[in-house]
């Protein structure tokens, strides 16, 4: 009988839960990488024993570390994403690792902060900088966000293997045709946070990006200034916000069958940046960004906590669950497609992201 792994990292190490197709009962295990900020916490499902973290720390730095016994024991890798020592940017932390396709087992990807784009096709033993994104004829008005100038949303195109998204908080969406040589700005439509001089469509600031499982020419997207969506491969985005109470938030996750239903975390605004008015609740779209409504049966009132971008996920059960942690160590989970919510009894550090798998 299969299991559901749920990987979340924190500021702390990471933490894995444990439960069967139910999920109505987890058992937990960590702290694994104690003492290093995971930042990102994964299963390559290409490899159904490997997993990765992308994790730093105040003495070693940025790294990446690998196990190959679903998290019982880790080994650092020798060679993670460096920058040329030319480079004018500092290497601060991986923000996450992207499995390549699925007939591209070997490949992965990495984004980083300053923001860089990686890429290995050893199985991330050595890492390979796409120089086009760090030297972009538009590099020089980028600014960071509030978590730092960081590529944090990778997609790659399902068939083919020339066409890669990115998105930089806080300089937009860029877009390659040709397998990373060169990239374009694919902006259109979206508001700018932070304008530049002479390149006036970088300056929107991405918070999390995600890709129609079914039509790679559409994708959506959760940013500081709206929720949108793309029907044209990025060329353009339009915005989708009816039945949201706000439009900034930070996660976003897509249905892995039905790309109509999506979720979100809304917060009240970028000053406040907690649950409208303290009650906890997730928005889902049946009808791909046309229409929201909150699903929060089983959430919490007075808790005035957040969401981060990567601190959500769904399985690919037959009736997906979704998952989703807090700025405040919380960990929620849905086993019946947001219908209704429940806790994971446990208090985390501040949760940095949740990945999830189905494994034999």
């Amino acid at each position: 009988m299969s299991r559901v792994l749920l990987m979340v990292g924190t500021e702390k190490g990471g933490f894995l839960f444990t439960s069967d197709e139910s999920r109505e009962r987890w058992e937990m295990s960590g702290p694994v990488l104690k003492g290093w900020a995971v930042q990102d916490l994964r299963l390559d499902q290409r490899y159904a024993s490997t997993m990765f973290a992308a994790a730093g720390h105040e003495v070693y730095g940025p790294g990446i570390q690998v196990s190959n016994d679903l998290g019982e024991s880790w080994e650092t890798i020798e060679k993670p994403p460096k920058f040329a020592e030319d480079a004018t940017g500092k290497l601060n932390n991986i923000w996450t690792i992207t499995p390549g396709r699925d007939d591209d087992p070997d490949t992965f990807f990495a984004g980083t902060d300053d923001a860089a784009l990686f890429v290995s096709h050893d199985r991330c033993v050595s890492w390979e900088e796409l120089l086009g994104v760090a030297r972009h004829e538009t590099r020089d008005e980028w600014m960071g966000g509030f978590g730092g100038l960081c590529l944090h949303s990778i997609l790659v195109h399902p068939t083919n293997p020339e066409r890669i998204w990115v998105a930089i908080s806080a300089v937009g969406v860029l877009r390659t045709d040709d397998g990373g040589k060169t990239w374009q700005v694919r902006s259109k439509g979206l508001e700018i946070t932070i304008e530049g001089e002479q390149h006036k469509d970088v300056g929107s600031c991405v918070h999390r990006m995600v890709l129609d499982p079914t039509n790679p020419d559409r994708l959506f997207q959760q940013n500081h200034k709206g929720v949108f969506r793309s029907s044209d491969g990025g060329d353009s985005w339009d915005t989708i916000e009816n039945g949201l109470p706000s439009r900034f938030g930070f996660p976003m996750v897509v249905h892995p069958r039905d790309p109509g239903v999506l979720f979100t975390a809304p917060q009240e605004s970028d000053e406040y940046r907690f649950a409208q008015d303290g009650r906890l609740t997730i928005y889902r779209t049946d009808d791909a960004g046309e229409n929201w409504h909150e699903t929060r049966n089983g959430l919490p009132d007075n808790a005035y906590v957040g969401v981060l971008r990567h601190a959500m996920a769904m399985d690919d059960l037959d009736t997906p669950g979704v998952y989703f942690g807090t700025n405040s160590g919380q960990l929620y989970y849905s086993n019946d497609t947001g219908d209704s919510w429940n806790a994971i009894p446990c208090m985390l550090p501040r949760i940095k992201s949740v990945n999830v798998a189905v494994v034999d």
